[in-house]
């Protein structure tokens, strides 16, 4: 009936959005709750397509966005070097990977304003903790992945005399791949959440600004609206790492 498993994904997704949207819209005129508890989503859309229209949400976005897409880049550059290092020498796995671990155990709330007092309220506090929320998981995958290559194709090559970078090159990052991208598509949520979670604690300017001026106005319907473009700005970064993911890894069955 269906072509492949993605047209059946993408017909379900709906459906379940339009059973979800219909209840909810249903239930709370019936039984009457207050919009500053719980609003319809036919008010959620009107917000969302207010916020649209006005200049001052597109700037805010803008903040946002530079945000997450600076702190995402440092978080690849740092999760990067730092991989390469530990994977590669084991003095360095062994020293640094359980302060590492131990850094990422700390809440991130907890850091907010700390970056605060050393950065001030501007983007650079939250570029910091975007960069260093999304650096984790996308610092573990490479580790994962460049210890991943196998070891037949390690010791052919050392037959051959190749070096370490040589073998790091040709063997161990085509194989760490499919690893880096799983890290990178967390990696881009976890920048967002970090960029939010600042603008939260203090900020000039942001969608996490907005949100919270909305909250402070009861603007209940306001802050879901933000939430609704959140949730698409995730999805959408988190399907342009895919789509990249699937043109790089070529091989191994991708499609």
């Amino acid at each position: 009936m269906f072509k492949n498993e993605k047209t059946l994904q993408a017909l379900l997704v709906v459906v379940v959005f339009i059973l979800v949207v219909g209840f909810w819209e249903t239930s709370v005129r019936l039984w009457e709750v207050p919009t500053y508890l719980l609003p319809p989503p036919s008010l959620i859309f009107y917000q969302l397509v207010r916020l649209i229209k006005s200049t001052l949400f597109w700037d805010n976005l803008g903040v946002t966005m530079a945000e997450v897409l600076l702190g995402y880049i440092c978080g690849i550059v740092l999760a990067a070097i730092l991989g390469v290092a530990i994977s590669q020498v084991r003095v360095f796995q062994l020293a640094f990977l359980p302060y590492i671990i131990a850094f990422q155990t700390i809440p991130t709330v907890a850091l907010a304003p700390i970056f605060l007092q050393w950065f001030g309220y501007g983007i650079a506090s939250k570029i910091v903790m975007a960069a260093l929320i999304s650096f984790f998981p996308m610092l573990i995958n490479v580790i994962a992945g460049l210890q991943s290559a196998g070891r037949e194709e390690i010791q052919m090559l050392k037959a051959f005399g190749a070096n370490e970078i040589q073998i790091l090159l040709k063997v161990k990052l085509p194989a760490s791949l499919p690893f880096v991208f799983a890290g990178l598509g967390l990696g881009i949520i976890f920048a967002l959440i970090g960029a939010i979670v600042a603008e939260f604690v203090g900020a000039q300017k942001g969608l996490g600004k907005m949100l919270m001026q909305f909250n402070e106005q009861f603007n209940i319907a306001g802050q879901f609206a933000i939430l609704v473009i959140l949730a698409l700005i995730g999805v959408i970064m988190h399907l342009i790492v895919g789509f990249a993911k699937h043109r790089i890894i070529f091989w191994g069955g991708q499609r």
